[in-house]
């Protein structure tokens, strides 16, 4: 419980609390929490409870995850639960791109909120994206034709499947599916799902429950790749190409100041 310890202690401090005042809040002894905090005694379940419900986090997130690497806007508040969402910004404090290459879909689907493992993702910034969080994924497969597989969507994240806009394009991240780009229609008032159609009417329409949805990302900008096989377009490919966007815009926006 290590990390519980360590969360613990940096969770009070960011809210600005004392041992004494949390301690009050959760109707504990400053002693225990004390002891909580310094790894000298392990919570019962009904008190890692009640600090998951005065913090707003999942259990789950509170004993396995570093949040010492996030910061309080590390974080995203869905329903009446906070769910922890890495942000990865530069210098300046402005977010960052991250790319999720094809080879690493597989790790998101454990790492998406897992900061040391967003930390390590290749990233980019675009000052046309300064609004909302972005992120870049590289589609494969030929469902969303003249979209070419091995493109770079960019996408805004989504907090609310309410805010979905019928048929839009959406990148989906779900255990079942992995990471999928596909047109999207609200379904969850009818029978709780979402339908995802394909825009190559070679694929059939399917649906995914909602409560599937890890994460939802709005189809921002496509980024189109070089006329090859998407099996021989390279990260570093990748990378070249969207660094070479990012300096021609920061040119174009020093010439407009």
């Amino acid at each position: 419980m290590v990390l519980f310890a360590k969360n613990l202690r940096h969770l009070r401090r960011l809210r600005g609390l004392s041992q004494e005042l949390l301690a009050a809040e959760l109707d504990i002894t400053r002693a225990r929490l004390g002891a909580y905090e310094e790894t000298r005694s392990e919570p019962p379940l009904h008190i890692l409870i009640r600090i998951s419900e005065f913090f707003k986090l999942p259990v789950d997130v509170l004993i396995k995850n570093d949040l010492t690497k996030s910061g309080d806007n590390g974080f995203i508040e869905i329903g009446r639960q906070r769910v922890l969402f890495p942000i990865i910004v530069d210098r300046r404090k402005e977010n960052l791109i991250e790319i999720v290459p094809v080879s690493a879909s597989a790790g998101y689907l454990g790492g998406y909120n897992d900061p040391e493992y967003i930390e390590h993702l290749p990233n980019f910034s675009f000052p046309m994206f300064s609004q909302g969080k972005h992120r870049a994924f590289p589609i494969k497969g030929d469902s969303m034709l003249p979209i070419k597989s091995g493109s770079i969507i960019i996408a805004k994240f989504i907090e609310e499947l309410s805010e979905i806009k019928d048929g839009k394009t959406y990148i989906l991240v779900s255990e079942r599916d992995g990471i999928v780009y596909k047109r999207v229609f609200n379904k969850i008032e009818e029978n709780g799902t979402l339908l995802l159609v394909s825009d190559n009417k070679m694929y059939h329409p399917y649906t995914i429950p909602a409560q599937e949805i890890l994460e939802l990302w709005e189809f921002a900008a496509v980024i189109n790749t070089e006329e090859t096989s998407p099996n021989e377009v390279t990260l570093e490919q990748l990378m070249t190409k969207l660094q070479s966007m990012e300096h021609q815009l920061a040119g174009i926006k020093e010439l407009q100041q």
